[in-house]
């Protein structure tokens, strides 16, 4: 590496943990200070914050390797997250959530049903989901920053005592990278993780337009265009992928043959299926809900949600179309001459480009931008997850009546076992792929049944949410155990072929086992009581089969009025959707220089803009807090 790269890297690293430390008084004054900034921080910050925390390094290898095989139509894989929830809860779930005046995700599960034992053991239930997620995320983190370092960076970190290998090199580099950002996260709570994710915000979109500017100067039309094949510029698809590549990249033809994602169609109706459910159900109790709960007010969180959607996709993908770019023109000859070729190899794609075709300056800020974006979406998981073991679990259950000082003491240690469970878990993971999958498809889907039933029907309880979740966490968990040991099961034997399954089409079966644990624990016990409901529907007003409760209210007020924006909201979510979508394929299209349909991504782009600031942005600043 160039003195003139290394010098910019370690600037950075530098530069953003005497950020994080410096600005960490701040979050001295209390647990709102420490988790929430005190609700003071501008919500254009939170913005940054939240888009910067999902510019992840681990998805951007991912991606990276997606678009490269996939082609134009791989933006649809993003589905599988589901990207567009962040579409939901810029039209409507932001505001529902913010309303509750709350700290956690768990804590607001309180005010849907009350604070007896029912209500008690949902709000348990989704903390502990919500600290299973951060530690599987950490684990996501730690497998994906260690092979990228590895590949980047010359030295051998091997540790070893006595012939006995204690450290490979890439948990070597994962730890150092590790320690490094938790210690200015756990000192500065919210203030910290903002203001350095905003720094990193910047940093990542400056990489992202010098690779993208570097391919448009040094990589003809000519070159990239005998490399991709019509198909592979194609988003449209039929119920199984056509063939993406000619003859001379077979190789690539027979990865995507072995890869499970051949049958498209049924990958992209099992996403959507999963995505409505998913996205109705609303963030996950991370650090996106934290970011919504830190805003000043209800509007203020809507604004802050369609700022993220506005400024994550074009700089994000800027940098993963140029990596493909140069990838298709340096790399593609010699993967396709590999008889081993697999899916471990598209993810050292990433590392590989910047490592050796990637020029001096720009290597270094590139690489400054990628760690940027694993620091960031880190340390906003060890901000957000530690917030339900203090104040969720300790202050509530524990010790209700302490300092500020023994709270946030606290929280600097349930960081630290956050994040040394993440890590043990990261030892054990196969891949990348393996543990997106694991999170995207099985854990969040013993997420989502009780969190959709919670906005739309009245009568669910807190034992309904309470079992749900539960029964779907042990179904994810086994899925996961036997992932990881799959190996060890007899060639043939059910427990092999659940094993062999894809994760996505495990989802259905998590929903499934996740719904009747919810409709068994409400059927089975009584309803909320009436007060509580009453209160939550007269606050948050959500649309749904909330009959009973509105007529009880209606009673009492006879100007009381119903949500009646349900269909609103889903057609400004399927608007929404084309919106997103057309920021993610227009770098695309742009860098490999088809520019019939750039022109066609931005007119979409331009129209949809303007069809929401007028069915949404009116909306939203009509809104009262």
């Amino acid at each position: 590496m160039d003195i003139i790269d290394l010098s910019i890297i370690i600037g950075y690293i530098l530069l953003t943990i005497g950020v994080g430390i410096w600005i960490s008084k701040k979050a001295s004054n209390g647990l709102d200070d420490y988790f929430l900034g005190g609700n003071s921080i501008k919500w254009y910050y939170l913005g940054l914050s939240n888009g910067s925390g999902m510019f992840d390094i681990s998805g951007t290898s991912l991606m990276v390797g997606w678009l490269f095989l996939y082609g134009a139509k791989s933006f649809m894989f993003m589905w599988l997250w589901p990207i567009w929830n962040q579409i939901f809860v810029m039209m409507f779930l932001a505001i529902w959530i913010r309303r509750s005046k709350v700290m956690t995700g768990s804590e607001w599960i309180l005010t849907r049903f009350g604070n007896d034992k029912a209500g008690k053991a949902s709000h348990i239930i989704v903390a502990v989901f919500a600290i299973v997620s951060a530690i599987g995320f950490i684990a996501y983190f730690f497998e994906g920053i260690g092979k990228f370092m590895t590949v980047i960076l010359p030295w051998d970190m091997t540790l070893q005592f006595d012939d006995t290998l204690i450290f490979n090199s890439d948990q070597s580099y994962a730890l150092i990278i590790i320690l490094l950002t938790t210690i200015y996260t756990v000192k500065g709570g919210m203030f910290s993780v903002v203001a350095t994710e905003v720094l990193q915000y910047g940093i990542m979109v400056i990489a992202g337009v010098l690779v993208a500017g570097y391919t448009l100067i040094y990589f003809t039309d000519v070159q990239i265009n005998a490399v991709i094949s019509e198909e592979w510029r194609n988003i449209f698809f039929g119920w199984e992928l056509d063939t993406h590549w000619s003859s001379k990249y077979q190789a690539f033809n027979n990865l995507i043959d072995s890869e499970g994602y051949k049958m498209f169609g049924a990958l992209i109706g099992m996403s959507l299926f999963k995505g409505f459910f998913a996205s109705i159900a609303g963030p996950t109790p991370g650090f996106d809900m934290q970011r919504i709960l830190s805003t000043k007010s209800v509007k203020e969180a809507a604004y802050m949600s369609g700022f993220t959607n506005l400024i994550l996709f074009i700089p994000r993908y800027l940098l993963i179309a140029g990596i493909v770019v140069i990838a298709l023109v340096t790399l593609a000859p010699e993967m396709a001459a590999n008889p081993s070729l697999n899916g471990s190899d598209l993810e050292i794609i990433l590392p590989r480009i910047i490592n050796f075709h990637v020029p001096v300056g720009i290597k270094g800020l590139l690489l400054a931008g990628l760690l940027a974006a694993f620091m960031s979406t880190f340390s906003a998981f060890v901000n957000s997850g530690p917030a339900y073991i203090v104040n969720d679990i300790y202050k509530k259950y524990f010790k209700p009546k302490a300092t500020s000082e023994h709270y946030i003491k606290m929280s600097h240690i349930a960081s630290f076992l956050v994040v040394g469970l993440g890590v043990f878990m990261g030892f054990f993971a196969d891949s990348i792929n393996s543990l997106t999958l694991w999170i995207t498809s099985a854990l969040y889907g013993g997420y989502v049944a009780a969190n959709f039933l919670k906005w739309v029907w009245w009568r669910f309880n807190g034992w309904g949410y309470f079992w749900g979740m539960l029964s779907g966490l042990l179904v994810a968990s086994l899925q996961f155990v036997l992932d990881q040991n799959k190996g060890n099961f007899e060639v043939g034997s059910w427990l092999y072929n659940l094993s062999e399954l894809q994760a996505i089409y495990l989802f259905p079966i998590i929903f499934g086992v996740s719904i009747i644990g919810c409709l068994l624990g409400t059927l089975l016990t009584r309803p909320t009581d009436i007060f509580v409901l009453k209160d939550f529907y007269k606050n948050v007003r959500p649309w749904g089969f909330w009959a009973p409760v509105y007529k009880t209210l209606k009673s009492e007020d006879k100007s009381f009025t119903t949500n009646n924006h349900f269909a609103g909201d889903m057609l400004n979510c399927v608007i929404g959707i084309v919106w997103q979508s057309s920021m993610i394929v227009l770098p695309i299209f742009l860098l490999i220089r088809d520019y019939s349909k750039t022109l066609v991504s931005l007119s979409v782009f331009l129209v949809t803009t303007i069809i929401l600031k007028y069915t949404w942005l009116d909306k939203v600043r009509r809104l009262e807090d």
